[in-house]
């Protein structure tokens, strides 16, 4: 039997930019319609599901956020009966018609879906349904390998909604984003999505609170809707005004807003969003947009002083509010007076800018076959290279240079225990004093600065070299619970950005950005494809005045990564691992840097618990693919060049294209 595997989607709240979803979606019929644009991001909240494979059947069982139990329910995995089960309109539809979507388009057989435990109240505006239908084509893609992208996963969640008698919008499914804050578009069918970032050191901390009232959705957009594609009325055009250009600028200002971090800005903005909701989304539904629950909320004089601003959430009404509290100290604060003085429930959202990575790993243990006998006295790592500026530097120490100008703090190199007392020199013993005064004085000064770098520096002993995963795996209990960087010690980075920032940066500054696993990437010539592990998956868009076309291959994209495999053949990586929008003959390779969550030591755990080797030890690249599968993993084509010591052709190569460029670390570190 399969063993069950643990996944967990959160709700979305929106919060800008509610209705503009649809709205924007009758610009199919009125191109004079304003775009739409939400900003959403995922409750801390959500649903938690055990979920294996199943031979024939569609077992779903569930757990509401009160501990009710449901199921298990069994459909056969055919159209008809799920189509049918999803038809029903109940809680189990969602997922029957997600499933039907899937079981349209793939060739897959059953799933045992277990919702052991729901953390986010239901029917609050906070779309559970839609996480439990991002939950079903997760669980379906993580299981059968599918290689959906999170969007491809958001589109079958919606297209199995639609199915049920649920009236969701494009919106919802944003929960399939996890945690970060994104903005999505809308323009007729097209449907756009961006993450946003937000400001250095911002901490942004909301309640959200169940304001105990009776709305209907379906009356609040009939209401609503009643004036589109074309508006006949003044209370018509109000809702056109406030959906179109008032969103729009409200949606850019907020933006801006978040990307400087500015809590108090967004506290006004807040304030300014409901008034204008108020004034013009209220005379087309009076009877549920009168909020008179959320107005008390918002006056009520307790809260002044602890809130910088509060609004509505999801289609209004006195279902949810939102409260962005002034500090962590403030949303308790909060939360105590909306229980005390309204009996209100209420759950905390909190938004944090991306943490940065502090610690790498740098597996510097083998053999060096390839450049046997010169390995026997040195290792590969410690080879000479001489950089722009003239000095000549022990490669190792020439990318932990790189590492700690970038902002590492921590730097674990894996060592043989006999190469010990070499590292142990470059890094961690001063110069003998009579040797050092033979040196110039910007040397001497140098000297220094190796030490100081070496500070950084800890080394681990791997006292059986048994493959490049059982290297990775030593450094499990020194690097904890913390994301990571790691980097191959026979490997030279250097970048080509015109600003020249390091390869280390490009690939800390992204992690910054989007908070999940990251594989340095390099455009490579079929040529060269089986010297190094490869992907397949596709180019998707940064940067939003990119066209997506991966016009400029080699400068700085993202990819969806679907698969990816150790030293491909040739006629594999043409079957197997082309990549649109690149030329004839080239690939996407391991650029040799990777930021990865810790989770990779628990993969690496089960193959060498079960002994589970191939002929060269305990590989890593199938930990990596697990990893791919079970957490979301980008890969960035990187700006810049690697260069692999491996053997002596590509050493000299090296050493010639590091004097030929223009590069010069050591200035700044000793500045």
């Amino acid at each position: 039997m399969d063993e069950d595997q643990q996944i967990f989607v959160p709700g979305r709240v929106c919060l800008f930019g509610e209705h503009t979803d649809w709205a924007g979606g009758f610009r199919r019929f009125n191109h004079d319609i304003e775009k739409g644009y939400t900003i959403v991001v995922g409750t801390n909240q959500g649903l938690h599901a055990n979920i294996r494979k199943h031979p024939h059947s569609l077992v779903i069982s569930s757990t509401l956020s009160s501990g009710e139990r449901h199921g298990p329910l069994e459909i056969p995995m055919r159209k008809q009966d799920l189509l049918a089960a999803a038809r029903k309109g109940d809680f189990f539809s969602y997922i029957a018609g997600v499933a039907y979507k899937i079981l349209t388009d793939y060739q897959i057989s059953g799933l045992v879906i277990d919702n052991f435990k729901t953390t986010l109240p239901e029917c609050k505006g906070l779309s559970s349904s839609a996480a439990v239908c991002v939950l079903t084509a997760r669980a379906f893609n993580i299981l059968y390998d599918l290689k959906m992208t999170i969007r491809g996963e958001m589109e079958y969640a919606y297209q199995g909604e639609i199915l049920t008698p649920s009236q969701c919008g494009r919106m919802d499914q944003g929960c399939a984003y996890g945690s970060r804050p994104i903005i999505m578009t809308y323009d007729g069918e097209f449907l756009d999505v961006e993450e946003m970032s937000l400001g250095p050191g911002c901490a942004l901390h909301y309640v959200l609170v169940d304001l105990q009232g009776d709305k209907s959705t379906t009356i609040i957009l009939q209401g609503l809707q009643d004036g589109y594609p074309n508006a006949t009325s003044e209370v018509h055009k109000g809702v056109h005004a406030l959906l179109g250009s008032i969103n729009v600028d409200i949606s850019k200002r907020a933006c801006d807003l978040f990307a400087a971090g500015d809590a108090e800005g967004l506290g006004k903005l807040m304030f300014e969003a409901q008034a204008a909701f108020d004034t013009y989304a209220q005379p087309a539904c009076p009877s549920q947009l009168t909020m008179p629950l959320l107005h008390k909320v918002m006056a009520h004089p307790p809260l002044q002083d602890l809130v910088w601003g509060i609004k509505g959430v999801g289609s209004q009404g006195d279902g949810t509010g939102q409260l962005l509290c002034r500090s962590v100290e403030a949303q308790q604060q909060v939360q105590e007076i909306l229980a005390r003085d309204f009996k209100m429930p209420s759950i905390t959202l909190t938004l944090e800018s991306g943490a940065g990575i502090k610690t790498a790993v740098i597996p510097a243990a083998g053999f060096g076959a390839e450049n046997f006998p010169a390995t026997l006295p040195v290792r590969a790592e410690m080879f000479p290279i001489v950089d722009a500026s003239g000095v000549a530097k022990p490669i190792i120490f020439y990318n932990v240079e790189q590492l700690v100008k970038a902002g590492i703090e921590r730097v674990f190199i894996i060592v043989q225990e006999t190469d010990m007392q070499s590292f142990e020199r470059l890094f961690k013993r001063p110069v003998d004093e009579a040797q050092l005064h033979k040196l110039p004085k910007e040397q001497q000064l140098y000297a220094h600065q190796i030490l100081k770098i070496g500070q950084r520096v800890t080394f681990i002993k791997q006292t059986t070299q048994e493959g490049f995963g059982h290297a990775v795996h030593c450094a499990k209990e020194h690097v904890g619970s913390e994301p990571f960087l790691l980097m191959l010690g026979d490997h030279v980075y250097k970048s080509t950005r015109e600003d020249k920032t390091s390869c280390v940066s490009q690939m800390m500054d992204l992690y910054k950005k989007h908070q999940c696993n990251i594989l340095g990437l390099k455009s490579t010539n079929i040529a060269d494809v089986n010297k190094f592990g490869a992907i397949s998956g596709v180019m998707s868009r940064d940067d939003p005045e990119d066209d997506g076309a991966g016009g400029h291959h080699g400068m700085g994209k993202l990819v969806d990564v679907h698969s990816i495999v150790e030293k491909p053949t040739q006629e594999y990586a043409r079957k197997m691992l082309g990549i649109p929008n690149l030329p004839t003959d080239e690939f996407l390779t391991i650029f040799g840097l990777y930021i990865l969550k810790p989770e990779i030591f628990d993969l690496l755990d089960e193959k060498i618990s079960a002994n589970v080797r191939d002929h060269a030890g305990f590989a890593f690249t199938p930990a990596l693919e697990k990893l791919r599968k079970e957490q979301k993993t980008i890969g960035f084509v990187m700006e810049g060049e690697r260069f692999d010591i491996g053997d002596p052709r590509s050493y000299v190569d090296t050493l010639i294209a590091m004097r030929s460029r223009d590069e010069c670390l050591s200035s700044s570190l000793l500045a």
